[in-house]
């Protein structure tokens, strides 16, 4: 069973309905560890070698956040400044990552309708997520496309239960060694077939 490494980053986890259901359904979960780094670094100043640590201990991370601003809150931004080092995660000596498995996991105020060429955001959530696709790849990591959770404002709390419990579905496939070649071209792992059957 492949070991998970959830980086999670949100300034306002206490206020937060939608990220503490999804993170409260996987808390405990076999060989998950959920590192909160807004909790473990709130005068950000981020410890560089245990982060790398829990770094290489794990097979899959995942980039859990809230989508701000069409990118991640700040403390995650340093996190990757500072922690994903030239030669050590990507230059000519830098492989301690690879092979291994990495995706975003995000909220979003805004429906998937918003996001698009034709929606007031002008661009899909892939095309904003680019630059957490191009550091995986730098890093020789496999990225996955996201699991999203889009419209919060609105949720109902039934929708909000599937998407927990989608969530945890999705953590049991990633251990379970689920493929690239599974996707078929869709945008969100959301709409894998894996999770779409009831």
């Amino acid at each position: 069973m492949k070991k998970i490494l959830v980086l999670f980053s949100h300034p306002k986890f206490e206020k937060s309905r939608v990220n503490q259901a999804l993170i409260n359904h996987i808390t405990g979960k076999e060989k998950v560890t959920i590192h909160d780094l807004y909790e473990e670094y709130p005068d950000f100043h981020i410890d560089v070698v245990r982060e790398k640590e829990l770094l290489s201990q794990h097979d899959i991370i995942i980039w859990h956040h809230p989508f701000y601003w069409y990118s991640c809150p700040p403390l995650m931004k340093q996190w990757m400044d500072m922690v994903l080092e030239f030669n050590w995660a990507y230059g000519p000596e830098g492989n301690a990552l690879q092979n291994k498995t990495c995706l975003n996991v995000i909220t979003t105020g805004g429906s998937r309708e918003v996001y698009c060429s034709e929606g007031y955001n002008s661009f899909t959530i892939r095309q904003f997520l680019r630059p957490f696709e191009q550091t995986a790849i730098l890093c020789g990591m496999t990225y996955f496309p996201p699991f999203a959770v889009m419209g919060t404002h609105t949720l109902s709390d039934e929708d909000l239960n599937d998407y927990k419990k989608n969530y945890g579905k999705l953590i049991d496939l990633l251990q379970a060694d689920l493929s690239i070649n599974d996707f078929d071209n869709k945008s969100f792992l959301n709409d894998i077939p894996q999770l779409k059957a009831t």
